[in-house]
């Protein structure tokens, strides 16, 4: 077992008999013992350090172990605290267990009664341990820093951010305003042998004019009015890692030459210096402007998008992946209130899928967290921005969500369970399958998957094709809604 690995073990007892017996049946497990001889002493070496399990004795001159124990549980909630004693009662037992006590132990007790109350608090602090470091790792692998959803255009992204995450080719990310560009540059970075390094992002929209070129390479001392002491630019603090450029459309066309000299040698020369300075930098950039067209019209410099555009990634609206809005909307429900059980209502859900989006998945973000600020526990109609639930409704051919129950939108986890999302995939799948006559090819590229993943779901839900008179008829007796 290494250091890391460790389980840190205090025992305190004014007795040195009994520390020093414990310590022994700690070291025998492997467990780093420490010990105090009173509560004072062992709250002061908590200030200091985090052990994993403490033993305590209960009677002690001027702190029991019970006032102890609520002090060490307000400091360190996961330490698991057991206490001993030679004065057993029913009583103080019950009021240890309340204040979170692992476990009673009465003196004199045998050194195996111990030892095996030793290795279950030290087994539960590792699964805790091991739960938070799996929970974790989850939500990253999962979730890709925020990149949510299980439409075909974006699981296309996911699996190119795979590819690219161990390689050190530059990379051009476009996509509209508010889709998840710089998500995507920090899921690249991140996911691959770069994440300890630096990841700097630049917002090139947002950078003063005239400041620009010394923000981005840096300057020396006295390069210009103000420049009091010398610094370093932003590409220098990135140097061994990722630079971000955001809205690389907006650099001026100076700038544009400047930054192409960087990507070709390599280096940076910082204003009012002659030294160049060495930089390994790997350029992600990203754009909601059309740049082989700027590029055209003079705007944007041609080789400089070719040097950017080695590997082009391109993120899909939100309306064009609508079927993962109640995902999208469900994470933000888990991010914005987590232990809140908030509901989005059919008639709501219904809006949100016919919306537009024009601010795409931020707009989304933003509508979310407004309803929960608003302390919305079923988010309706009423709850959604005017120009979400005052929008006229279209009439498309598949089925609407019933309004007579509220919804609990589900998770990505609780895709396997049976839900209202089920419902809506399985009335949409059915739907479509009968409008093309049970053509699964032209239903997948209508739905927008593989056609792969369309048969995993007709075996799933155990859909047939209908007569197309009789899905018309069908159609004119249920409401219909506008998402495809």
């Amino acid at each position: 077992m290494t250091e890391d690995l460790k389980i840190n073990f205090l025992i305190v007892d004014d007795q040195q008999s009994i520390r020093k017996l414990c310590v022994t049946i700690g070291a025998s497990l492997g467990f780093l013992c420490e010990e105090a001889e009173s509560a004072e002493s062992a709250l002061a070496y908590i200030e200091a350090n985090s052990p994993d399990i403490i033993l305590v004795d209960l009677r002690m001159a001027e702190m029991s172990g019970l006032e102890f124990l609520a002090r060490v549980k307000n400091m360190l909630p996961r330490t698991e605290v057991a206490l001993m004693t030679g004065y057993g009662s029913i009583e103080s037992a019950v009021q240890a267990m309340k204040l979170g006590a692992y476990d009673y132990i009465t003196k004199p007790f045998r050194v195996e009664e111990l030892k095996l109350t030793l290795q279950r608090m030290a087994e539960k602090v590792r699964l805790v341990a091991e739960n938070e470091f799996l929970r974790e790792r989850f939500q990253t692998e999962t979730a890709l820093h925020g990149i949510v959803g299980s439409h075909a255009k974006i699981q296309d992204v996911l699996r190119m951010i795979a590819r690219l995450k161990d390689t050190h080719t530059p990379v051009l990310i476009t996509g509209e305003s508010g889709t998840g560009k710089e998500l995507v540059a920090r899921a690249v970075h991140f996911r691959g042998p770069y994440s300890k390094r630096p990841f700097v992002a630049v917002d090139c929209g947002a950078l003063v004019p005239t400041l620009i070129e010394s923000e981005l390479f840096g300057h020396d001392k006295g390069a210009f009015t103000g420049a009091v002491k010398a610094k370093e630019g932003l590409f220098q603090a990135a140097n061994g890692g990722t630079i971000f450029l955001d809205e690389i459309g907006e650099l001026p066309l100076d700038l544009q030459a400047k930054l192409l000299r960087v990507l070709q040698e390599k280096e940076v020369r910082p204003v009012g210096s002659n030294k160049a300075v060495r930089v390994e930098v790997r350029v992600i950039a990203a754009t909601n402007r059309d740049l082989e067209k700027s590029y055209r019209e003079g705007s944007f410099r041609k080789d400089l998008y070719f040097r950017l555009n080695v590997v082009a990634v391109h993120l899909p609206s939100l309306r064009e992946r609508r079927s993962d809005i109640p995902m999208l909307a469900q994470h933000f429900l888990d991010r914005y209130a987590p232990d809140s059980p908030v509901r989005i209502r059919p008639e709501a859900m219904n809006a949100m899928l016919d919306y537009d989006w024009p601010g795409n998945v931020r707009e989304l973000e933003n509508c979310v967290e407004r309803a929960i600020a608003l302390g919305c526990e079923q988010i309706g109609l009423e709850d959604l921005p005017p120009a979400i639930a005052q929008m006229p409704r279209a009439s498309f051919a598949v089925e609407q969500l019933p309004t007579d129950q509220p919804m609990a939108v589900p998770s990505v986890a609780s895709a396997g369970s049976s839900s209202d999302l089920e419902e809506i995939e399985r009335a949409t799948i059915q739907r479509v399958f009968d409008e093309v006559d049970g053509d699964k090819a032209l239903a997948g590229r209508l739905l927008g998957i593989s056609r792969a993943t369309l048969y995993r779901k007709i075996k799933r839900y155990r859909i047939q094709a209908k007569p197309k008179a009789a899905a018309a008829a069908a159609g004119r007796s249920q409401p219909r809604s506008s998402w495809q």
